[in-house]
């Protein structure tokens, strides 16, 4: 089982992920449309991935990666954002982000494979 967060301020983005994701059965999900909440949830419970929208109006993509990556170096972090500046790919991979996907997304498949590659990667 993979313990997934996904961190989007759009719910029809992060619904729409944990829906897909989630039908295998292979995921358990928990889905947050604020940051702040997220990183509290981080805290206290372990992840195996999680799915971080760069842009969110409560608290900046980067800085929760950071703190992700501060508490957990091993948790797979893949951003995701409809307005990609090549700046932030290249400050999301220098805190630590495993991958990067641009909204809208080829498809729910090429997510999930991508999640599980690098999550297996990793533990």
């Amino acid at each position: 089982m993979i313990r997934l967060m996904i961190v989007d301020d759009e719910p029809s983005i992060g619904m729409m992920l944990e829906k897909a994701l989630g039908r295998s059965g292979d995921f358990k999900i928990d889905y947050f449309d604020n940051p702040i909440t997220a990183l509290s949830r981080f805290k206290s419970d372990q992840y195996d991935g999680v799915l971080l929208d760069i842009m969110m109006p409560q608290k900046d993509g980067l800085s929760v990666l950071d703190e992700i990556k501060q508490k957990d170096p091993a948790c797979v972090v893949i951003m995701m954002t409809a307005y990609s500046t090549l700046e932030k790919v290249l400050q999301s991979h220098k805190i630590g982000a495993d991958h990067y996907l641009l909204k809208p997304f080829d498809s729910l498949a090429s997510v999930e494979k991508k999640v599980r590659e690098l999550v297996r990667m990793r533990h």
